[in-house]
Order: structure tokens, then C-alpha cells, then sequence
């Protein structure tokens, strides 16, 4: 009744603005508040009083902070958000956040973050009327109220989990803010705060850069220095988020190539001693970072001839029998970037990589095994004399045949398919053809020329052209049983087929003439008048193969 009473007072109070007296029943709704919220915020919805509350938030009133405050407390209840948002309360108290009053701001922040809590809408629909840049400022002006710079990162932590608020933290100096507050901060759950504000706002490329530039990965480095050594699981904590943004932040092309700074700088040195040190997740930070760092041709030429490999070879030797797999994966993806300039795979061969790779081929980790196999691909990339080593490996190559066949993990499947025919078609090796045949991989190749990639295809195309000019007769039943005549006759009718896969089917219908079952079987489907078709193709390239395949099997016949 003493709560009723009160409404009914401030019904009165609110209109007439005797700032005394609503004082006095604003005191007393706080206190019902705070003994019983969910009971007094259903009482104070059921009165309608909630309108009047945003016509009391205003600048100059002695009562502000208390009417926000009393907002606040009713949008913990997930009931009375809605309300809130109906009675025109969301734009009153954003202005409000143009305030000089500590106290009104606080709790106008605590008023907001608590109605759109959890709401996606709510959040979108304050950052379209500006709270971003303004709570950036308050956060720079008032970084000595703890309360206030809690407020401020709570907002930004929810606010930054939307897309949309990225472009608009990236035009303000959070960055700079941030690590100004950063590195005042002692207390490890301060710190914490910061790091989930910084997590999300890193996967912006321009915000990464201005957080290098403001000095963040000096400040993660130094963290890392300091824990690296600990066994407190906070210290641990903290290690892992400082490694893992550090790693976020090599994410984007400009950070990444300011913190290289032409292989000389501080801050790759700093990563390169990760790689050898016994923490697995420095070990894996630094690998995953030298993955990052070999995203152009210039840098990963630059790392091979300043001995990177040597390090990752160690890395994974340590990591052979029951290995941290996240490290054996880091390692992994390293050595595939940096195999990719053609002037590194020769030293990268010479240094004994494929060895090392190799030992992983046990693996039943399809992360693993996909980069191993990726690894393999770049490395053997027109290097003749390695892909006939590779090609002729039993061993290996049972266990590609056998990896075609992991339907549950498409990655490590295509993968597999794009080894087995690089293998072919950079060695050009009658051997490693006859142990492919063995091994029972003929089908993998001819599935692969339906595959939805046309790279796919094209390499599977090239691939089985070169087994049918070198070793036919050995791969005559495989080519036979896995239908691959009536797969190209498919092919070559199909009017999406691309132009390069035209031609190379044409190509390979040509070179399986010398089989006489195959020939027969091409007799069979009147290849003619799909060939014919090609001569007037819009490709000169396709016209003029479609041509020569007509008279060859003309002649043929």
C-alpha cells in the first residue's frame, strides 16, 4: 500500500516538478527496488507511470541520476524491457550521455546496457543514433572513475559483437583509448575486461592497424614475458588470450607486413623465440603467426633464407608421437605458405621437409592430415624430380587412395585427389603411374573429372591424359570399370562445361584410341556428333581440338 501510495505521489509530483517532494518518492521506489525488484517493477508497469519518466530525464534536474537509476533497475527484469523501450525512454537517455555529471552517466549507461541487453534490434538502433563515438569520448574524459570505465567497456564488449558497429569504432580513437587503459591496469580481471572489448573490435582490419600503431602488441609481448613461466591458471589464461590476439592481429595484410618490418623487427624476432620454447601454447601462437607472416611471396623467401624451416622441422619433431595436434596443424599450415614461392620448394626439399612431413602420414586427425597433404602439393608444385620420389612411395600413396574415400571430410578428400594427380602430372613417371594403378587410385582420378571444381576437374583431365599416354595397357581395365568414356562423353555434351574441360576431354578421348576396349566403347556412343557440334565453339582453342578429334575418330573408324 506504502507503494502504491508513493505512485500515486509521484503521479502528482512528476506533473507539477516539486523537485523536493519527487525526490522523496523516488528515494522510496529505490528502496522497494532494492528489497523486492521483480514484485515493485510488475507494480510500477501496472501503473502506468513508466511515460512520466522520460519527461524527468532531463540535464538539469537534481533527480536525473535517481529516475535513470530506478530504470535501470527495472530492465534487469527481462518483463519490463519492452516497456521501457515503449515509453520513449531509449532516446532521453542517450542524450543524457552528453552529460558532465558522473553519476547521471553511470547510470544512464547501466538504464541502457540494461534494456537491450541480449537484443540485437536495441543494440543496432543505438549505435544508428551515435553512442559509439560519444562513449568513446566519455571513456577518454573520465578513464579516473573506475565505475564509469567499467560501464563503458561492458557497452562497447556487447555493442562490438555487431558488424555494424565496427566501421564506427574504427572512426573514433578506441584503439588508442583502449591501450592507454591497458597498460594503467594491475588487476587481472581489469585486464580481462579489456582484452573481450579488444578480441572482437580486432577482427576489423583498419581497427588492427590502429592497434598496432597505439602499441598494443608491445603490451601483449610484455604479458607474455611475464607469464610465460607461471602455472597460475589466471596467469595461463592471460598468456593464451594475449598469444591468441597477438596471432588476430597478423590477421590483416597492413598490420601484419608494420610488425614484419622487412624480418627485422622487434616484434617478429620476439615471435620466432615462441617456436622453440616448451609452453605448447606459445609454440602454437608462434607458428600460427609465421603462418601468417608467409602471406606474401617476399616474406616467406625472406624467413626460408633466415633458417624458419630448420625451427618448424624441430617443432614438429617434437610433436611426432602423441602430439599437441593444434601445433602439429600450426606447423603444418607454416610450412605450406612458405612453400608456395617457386625459388623456396628446391631449399624446402634439400632441407628435408618432405621427411618431416611424412612422419605425420599415420595421423588420424583430418586437420592434420589435410594440411600434411597441402603441404605435399606445394612442395612437389613443378619440381619433377620430388614428385617422382613422393609418387613412387607405396606407403604414401595407399594412404591418398585411402583418404579419397573420407566422405565425411570433403577438405581432406579433395586434397588427397589433388596430390594424386600433381604427382602425375609433375613427375610425367611411367613408375609412379604403374603405383598409382597398384595402389587402386585410377578411379579416384576419373571420379575427380566430375568434380564442382573445374580446377579439379582440369587436373584430373591432365592427369589421366598423361597415364593414357604412358602407360595404358596398365590402366586399361581401372579406366574401363570406372567408366570413364561415358563420364567424358558426358562432359563434352554437357553445355556448362567449361571451355578448358572441353578441350582436355577431347584431348584425352584422342590418347585412349591406342586401347582397343576403349576405343570400342568410344565407337559405341557416337562420340562424332557431339565432337562435330564443337567445331563452330566460340573457344578457337576448343574449335580447333574438336577438328582434329573428328578426323582422328573418323579415321578410326
Amino acid at each position: 500500500d506504502n507503494l502504491s501510495d508513493t505512485l500515486k505521489k509521484l503521479k502528482i509530483t512528476a506533473v507539477d516538478r516539486t523537485d523536493d517532494s519527487l525526490e522523496g518518492c523516488l528515494d522510496c521506489l529505490l528502496q522497494a527496488l532494492a528489497q523486492n525488484n521483480t514484485e515493485t517493477s510488475e507494480k510500477i508497469q501496472g501503473s502506468g507511470i513508466l511515460h512520466l519518466f522520460s519527461s524527468l530525464l532531463i540535464p538539469q534536474s537534481s533527480c536525473t541520476a535517481k529516475v535513470a537509476n530506478i530504470i535501470a533497475e527495472l530492465a534487469k527484469n527481462e518483463f519490463m524491457r519492452i516497456p521501457c523501450v515503449d515509453a520513449g525512454l531509449i532516446s532521453p537517455l542517450v542524450q543524457l550521455l552528453n552529460s558532465k555529471d558522473q553519476e547521471v552517466l553511470l547510470q544512464t549507461g547501466r538504464a541502457l546496457g540494461n534494456i537491450c541487453y541480449d537484443s540485437h534490434s536495441l543494440q543496432a538502433q543505438l549505435i544508428n543514433m551515435g553512442v559509439i563515438p560519444t562513449l568513446v569520448k566519455l571513456l577518454g574524459i573520465h578513464c579516473q572513475n573506475a565505475a564509469l570505465t567499467e560501464m563503458c567497456l561492458v557497452a562497447f564488449g556487447n555493442l562490438a559483437e555487431l558488424e555494424s558497429s565496427k566501421e564506427q569504432f574504427a572512426s573514433t580513437n578506441i584503439a588508442e583509448e583502449l591501450v592507454k587503459l591497458f597498460k594503467k591496469q594491475i588487476e587481472h580481471d581489469k585486464r580481462e575486461m579489456i582484452f573481450e572489448v579488444l578480441a572482437p573490435l580486432a577482427e576489423n582490419d583498419a581497427i588492427k592497424l590502429q592497434l598496432v600503431e597505439a602499441g598494443l602488441v608491445e603490451c601483449l609481448l610484455e604479458i607474455v614475458q611475464q607469464k610465460v613461466d607461471s602455472d597460475k591458471e589466471e596467469d595461463i589464461a592471460e598468456l593464451k588470450t594475449a598469444s591468441d590476439l597477438m596471432v588476430l592481429l597478423l590477421l590483416g595484410d597492413e598490420s601484419m607486413q608494420k610488425l614484419f618490418e622487412g624480418g627485422k623487427g622487434n616484434v617478429f624476432q620476439r615471435v620466432l623465440s615462441w617456436i622453440p620454447s616448451n609452453n605448447h601454447q606459445l609454440q602454437l601462437a608462434g607458428a600460427l603467426a609465421i603462418a601468417n607472416f608467409a602471406r606474401n611471396d617476399g616474406n616467406c623467401i625472406h624467413m626460408v633464407d633466415n633458417g624458419i624451416v630448420e625451427k618448424l622441422m624441430d617443432l614438429l619433431d617434437r610433436h611426432v608421437e602423441d602430439g599437441n595436434v593444434t601445433v602439429q596443424h600450426a606447423a603444418l599450415s607454416a610450412l605450406r605458405n612458405l612453400a608456395i614461392p617457386v625459388v623456396n620448394k628446391a631449399k624446402m626439399l634439400s632441407a628435408g621437409v618432405t621427411e618431416a612431413v611424412l612422419k605425420f602420414l599415420k595421423s588420424e586427425m583430418p586437420p592434420v592430415q589435410f594440411k600434411l597433404l597441402g603441404t605435399l602439393r606445394m612442395l612437389i608444385d613443378a619440381q619433377a624430380e620430388a614428385a617422382e620420389q613422393l609418387g613412387k612411395n607405396v606407403k604414401l600413396v595407399e594412404r591418398l587412395v585411402e583418404w579419397c574415400e573420407a566422405k565425411d571430410h570433403a577438405g581432406v578428400m579433395g586434397e588427397s585427389n589433388r596430390l594424386l594427380s600433381a604427382l602425375i602430372r609433375h613427375s610425367k613417371s611411367k613408375d609412379v603411374i604403374k603405383t598409382i594403378v597398384q595402389s587402386g587410385g585410377i578411379k579416384h582420378l576419373v571420379t575427380m573429372a566430375t568434380s564442382e571444381h573445374v580446377i579439379m576437374q582440369n587436373e584430373a583431365l591432365v592427369a589421366l591424359a598423361l597415364i593414357a599416354a604412358l602407360e595404358l595397357g596398365t590402366a586399361e581395365k581401372d579406366l574401363e570399370s570406372a567408366k570413364l568414356v561415358q563420364i567424358l562423353h558426358r562432359l563434352l555434351a554437357d553445355e556448362r562445361s567449361a571451355p578448358e574441360i572441353k578441350y582436355n576431354s577431347m584431348v584425352l578421348i584422342c590418347a585412349l584410341m591406342g586401347s582397343e576396349s576403349l576405343h570400342k566403347e568410344v565407337q559405341d556412343l557416337a562420340f562424332l556428333d557431339v565432337v562435330s557440334k564443337l567445331r563452330g565453339h566460340e573457344n578457337k582453342s576448343v574449335a580447333q581440338q574438336a577438328s582434329l578429334t573428328e578426323q582422328r575418330l573418323a579415321v578410326e573408324s
